[in-house]
């Protein structure tokens, strides 16, 4: 059979048979690839514990019928084992996983910038950004937003979403899309304090040397917003958030 290589993150696993399993990943040439890993649940496996999520590996599959087959694994990186001794970072992990699965909805269709965003993500939560460590919930909050972003649905968070009158406004909703001006704000809208504002857009554009000192009542503020955005424009709610530790 005809074989390839790619740098991928597992996203997820699921049993297969007495011995194997089906095995997602997200990968850096190849977008999204579910593979067969055969007999990683016996003992004997060389490389089971190289397929399990959060892993970033090197990974060589054989192209099959309906699914490929991973021959190869070799680690990049061992998140899980950093993450595995730390609940707040493992939840928010899972909530990272999880949005990357949900967004790379189709499989082979590369999605480099995703993976990109997924991996530095990893990274963040296990060795600290580029100015230093940050809480897990910070990390997974700006992860989202620029997920998110990249799918398609960046959130306005100076002009109104709905009419793009000039900001600054004072309402925040997120089935409109961010920040709404009076005439278009629907009931129900957040009112979110200026300093809310600057620090999501910090964590939208990576300036992590502007989040070190947003006090933790606004970081929770913030976190809500965005958990209701990410939610809504995924249409299902992130099964994994209920999890977190805020």
């Amino acid at each position: 059979m005809p074989t390839y290589r790619d740098e991928a993150v597992v996203l997820r696993t699921h049993k297969l048979g007495e011995a194997d399993r089906i095995i997602t990943l997200l990968s850096r040439r190849h977008g999204k690839i579910r593979a067969v890993a055969k007999g990683v649940r016996r003992t004997s496996s060389k490389f089971g514990g190289r397929l399990e999520p959060f892993s970033h590996i090197d990974a060589q599959f054989a192209t099959g019928r309906t699914l490929d087959v991973v021959t190869q694994a070799v680690t990049l990186h061992a998140y899980p084992e950093p993450l595995g001794g730390d609940y707040t970072a493992y939840t928010t992990g899972q909530v990272i996983l999880e949005t990357a699965d949900r967004l790379v909805a189709e499989e082979r269709e590369p999605s480099l910038q995703q993976f990109l965003l997924l991996v530095g993500a990893l990274n963040a939560l296990t060795a600290g950004t580029s100015d230093g460590p940050r809480p897990a919930t910070m990390i997974m909050d700006a992860y989202l937003l620029r997920a998110v972003a990249v799918a398609g649905w960046a959130p306005s968070l100076s002009d109104c979403a709905k009419c793009g009158t000039p900001g600054p406004h004072e309402a925040f909703n997120p089935q409109a899309g961010g920040m709404v001006c009076r005439r278009c704000r629907p009931p129900a809208s957040a009112l979110p304090a200026p300093v809310v504002l600057r620090y999501l857009t910090a964590l939208l554009t990576g300036d992590w040397p502007a989040t070190r000192d947003v006090d933790e009542r606004a970081q929770r503020t913030a976190s809500g917003l965005v958990s209701a955005f990410a939610n809504w424009h995924l249409e299902r709610g992130l099964r994994s958030l209920t999890h977190v530790d805020r």
